[in-house]
Order: structure tokens, then sequence, then C-alpha cells
């Protein structure tokens, strides 16, 4: 029941979200270019972006020249994404991480999540990092809050009842301890600060 909350939400606000394309679209790109001494994701060839919402990443990482592949489980997020002209090389695809996505082991070089994990409970979270290192090679990022909290963040989060809170005390032990299906989920796990109250947290796959 949860999930199916979480998916009508996002389609009701995937219009909402769209007015700030543009805007995270810069963001990001802003966001990429200064963590690339950590990890400079234009090195790769293939990344997976999961909870892609409208391609705004998808639309920078296309631009650098990956190949992209977008999955969401909002439809009307990934109708918008489709819809910009620039994304036309993206596959976009409609997909539950908490669920075996449609993809081999180990599909691609790199994958990313932005902001994304801290709205989940605890054991999908758990999920998220086990599929996400099934169908990557080289690292799984993580984009998403750092302990650094902000009143009006600590404020909308805990409206929307999502576990921000213990995410944040938690976030780089949990994905260091991951287990799933009785193996570790990473062999290693980076934290770089991209921004005052955001880390990537660059996971080993297993």
């Amino acid at each position: 029941m949860r999930k199916e909350n979480n998916r009508t939400l996002f389609n009701l606000i995937a219009p909402v979200y769209g007015l700030f394309y543009n805007r995270q679209k810069r963001r990001y790109a802003e966001v990429v270019r200064n963590a690339a001494p950590a990890l400079d994701l234009t090195a790769y060839q293939s990344i997976l972006d999961v909870g892609c919402g409208t391609g705004a990443l998808c639309s920078v990482l296309s631009a650098s020249g990956l190949s992209v592949t977008g999955v969401d489980s909002a439809e009307k997020m990934l109708a918008y994404a489709r819809r910009q002209p620039e994304n036309r090389e993206i596959q976009f695809l409609q997909a539950n991480v908490t669920q075996r996505l449609p993809f081999d082991d180990k599909r691609f070089d790199v994958s990313i999540a932005s902001y994304v994990a801290h709205g989940m409970p605890k054991e999908e979270r758990i999920k998220l990092y086990a599929e996400m290192s099934r169908v990557t090679r080289t690292a799984v990022v993580i984009f998403d809050y750092n302990q650094k909290r902000a009143f009006l963040t600590s404020l909308v989060e805990w409206l929307e009842r999502g576990d921000y809170f213990r995410f944040i005390k938690s976030a780089e032990s949990e994905m260091k301890n991951c287990v799933s299906e009785m193996s570790d989920c990473f062999s290693s796990v980076v934290v770089v600060d991209v921004g005052e109250r955001a880390s990537w947290y660059i996971c080993t796959p297993a």
C-alpha cells in the first residue's frame, strides 16, 4: 500500500517538479562537475539513474556523453522526461527498484539514486542498495542528505513522514553494513560532501 501511495503522490506532483526542471539541471551539472575529483562520471560509458523523476539528472549525464537509462515508478514523471527534446537518446522505463529491475547483473558501469534513499523505510533502502549493487559494475552513488540539518528541510521531511531523520543519522554505516540474501551489498563506502547538506555516498558493488 505504501508503494502505491508513493507512486500516486509522485504522479500527482509531477507538474510541480516539471517547473523546476531547468533549475535542477543546472544544480546537477554543478554537482557532477564538482564531484569529479572523487568520481568522474564522464569517464564511464553507461549509467542508470534510479528514481529519475522528470529526467533532469539524466539529461545532464547524457549531455556529458554517457549512455543513460532512467527508471521511475511514476508514469507522469517519465512522461515529462520523455517530452524534453534533449532526452531523445535516453531510455526511460517504468520500474520499481525495491523489486527486481529488468536488467542483467552488472549491466551498467555506474548507477545513481538522487534524493531517493531518505524517503524510504530502512527495509526498502536495503533493497535499493542490493539491487543497485546487482546491476552495477564499478560504482553505486547514493546522492542524498548528510547530517547537517536545515530547519526548512527538517520541517518538510517531518510533514512528509519519510525516514529522513533516521537515514541521516546512520546512512554511511547502513550502507557499509548492508547485507541482502546473505551477501554484502558493498565492499566499501566513501562519503564525499557535494554541498552544504548533501553528500555522494560512493559505494563499490560487492
